[in-house]
């Protein structure tokens, strides 16, 4: 009724912006027909984004494009609910100006706050353009590596399912026939102790693309807070999903980009704890 987003929403009626037949409502409060609903709920503040001296690893960086290798934890850009500490907090202090829109400035692609790697920025309106185009035509060559409960019966194959919101979670994403296409390919990369480590190349960019495939698959991501389960005994902040390779043309030079990602030291340790164990007799 109001057109907000339901977690805007429900977050004036915690601070009681809309009452019940003249009594408190609350989210959680039931309704009847013939019910007196009245609210008052404000329009979102417009999101913005700040510089921020927050350190951040540059891969690579002339003056069209810049590669960072994004920590786990980090957020990509500002949302409603997270408006500082992003990365592009942080690239806005790197570079004083960068092209598209400011919340998302410089972005040719997003990472989830939990997954680590490496990702694109372009620092100028033409890089921008012709990367986006490059982008949707797949020409930008993404790979992850990535710890999956489990090991797929085939050690290498092509997931294909649609992805769009999970109807009965907002949060999530779905296999969904009204979705947009989404094909993800993945390698086994070495066989671990009810786990194994895969590599996955991407055809398409769709949200919590990786995420959803493996655990439609019976294989999620390690883990994973959304599509799997979080395991105490591990050292990672979330899913155990790493963007290791990117390999791009240059916007202006038309010369070939790769570059390479270590995973980091918690994603490392968890390979470790996952390895079986060696005796010697």
């Amino acid at each position: 009724m109001t057109g907000f987003s339901r977690s805007h929403v429900a977050a004036a009626l915690r601070e009681g912006a809309a009452t019940v037949n003249g009594a408190s409502g609350k989210p959680s409060t039931l309704v009847e027909a013939g019910d007196l609903i009245e609210f008052a709920i404000d329009a979102p503040r417009a999101l913005d984004a700040q510089p921020e001296a927050i350190a951040i690893d540059v891969v690579y960086e002339d003056d069209d494009v810049l590669v960072v290798d994004k920590v786990s934890g980090m957020v990509t850009h500002p949302a409603h609910g997270v408006s500082d500490g992003t990365l592009v907090n942080a690239l806005l202090a790197h570079v004083a100006e960068l092209p598209g829109e400011r919340v998302r400035a410089g972005l040719v692609h997003r990472l989830d706050r939990d997954t680590s790697g490496l990702l694109l920025v372009a620092k100028t309106d033409a890089a921008l353009a012709t990367l986006g185009r490059a982008m949707e035509a797949r020409y930008i060559e993404r790979e992850y590596r990535g710890i999956v409960v489990g090991v797929p019966d085939d050690a290498e194959g092509t997931i294909r399912g649609a992805i769009g919101r999970d109807p009965r979670n907002r949060l999530r994403y779905a296999i969904r026939e009204q979705g947009k296409p989404a094909v993800t390919h993945y390698a086994l990369r070495e066989r671990l102790r009810g786990a194994s480590e895969l590599t996955f190349r991407l055809e398409t960019g769709r949200t919590h693309q990786i995420r959803v495939h493996l655990a439609a698959l019976g294989h999620p991501i390690v883990n994973d807070p959304l599509y799997g389960r979080p395991d105490s005994r591990l050292p990672l902040a979330g899913q155990a999903l790493h963007a290791w390779r990117l390999r791009f043309k240059h916007p202006r030079t038309k010369q070939m980009i790769a570059l390479e990602s270590e995973p980091p030291p918690e994603y490392l340790a968890t390979l470790e704890i996952f390895r079986p164990s060696t005796s010697s007799g």
